[in-house]
């Protein structure tokens, strides 16, 4: 059962978090200082690396530059992306820790060992998850405000980036109370989640078909 009545994590300080940062001058080049608890300072650094790969992700669609300048960034996409899941696994592990529903002796290990309330109903979407969700979303207000205000662009364009602005708040509302109402279950056993591996292939030589023909053929 959970081993606490106490919230692990609440979904205004997620946003709070998430602003901030995005309003902190030098960051996401340079890091700002990290909480004092591991849990936020995997969430912290989960919206670091998708802050790092929005802008790898722009300069990737650019069509003037040399095909090694995208295949630079095709290559700190990857790298990003990777940092970014490991980030979720870690708030997951450390979550469900708090809530008492994992074996911490497993909670790292491929397998981690689920201890699950009667009756509780699974989420098939974890709280770390809906964290790396809200991230997203927080950088998506910030280009569509950045839209809204652009000066070389007519009234119909800032419009619509105003209404889409609207929508995007909107969705960031929702999935917080969705977050929220997640960890209120998993306290009161009515519902679990659980660590799930994203055993991503593409960035292990030992795994990556293409990496290993590779290896193969320079044998």
């Amino acid at each position: 059962m959970p081993s606490s009545s106490s919230p692990p994590v609440l979904a205004c300080d997620v946003l709070a978090l998430h602003d901030r940062l995005l309003a902190t001058a030098g960051w996401p080049q340079a890091d700002a200082q990290p909480p004092a608890a591991p849990l936020w300072q995997w969430v912290q650094a989960n919206h670091r690396q998708n802050a790092l790969l929005w802008a790898q992700e722009d300069l990737a669609r650019r069509t003037r530059v040399a095909d090694a300048e995208i295949a630079a960034n095709k290559r700190a996409i990857d790298g990003h992306n990777q940092a970014r899941n490991d980030a979720i696994e870690r708030v997951d592990e450390l979550l469900l820790m708090a809530l008492g529903l994992v074996d911490e002796a497993s909670a790292r290990t491929d397998a981690p060992v689920s201890k699950v309330p009667a009756g509780a109903r699974l989420s098939s979407e974890t709280a770390g998850s809906m964290i790396d969700r809200l991230s997203i979303l927080s950088l998506k207000l910030r280009a569509m405000r950045q839209q809204a205000q652009r000066d070389d662009v007519d009234d119909a364009h800032r419009a619509a980036s105003r209404a889409r602005h609207e929508r995007l708040r909107e969705q960031r509302e929702d999935l917080a109370g969705c977050l929220d109402a997640l960890i209120a279950d998993a306290l009161a056993g009515r519902a679990y989640f659980k660590v799930y591996r994203q055993f991503k292939m593409y960035n292990d030589a030992r795994f990556n078909p293409a990496l290993v023909a590779e290896a193969r053929s320079q044998a």
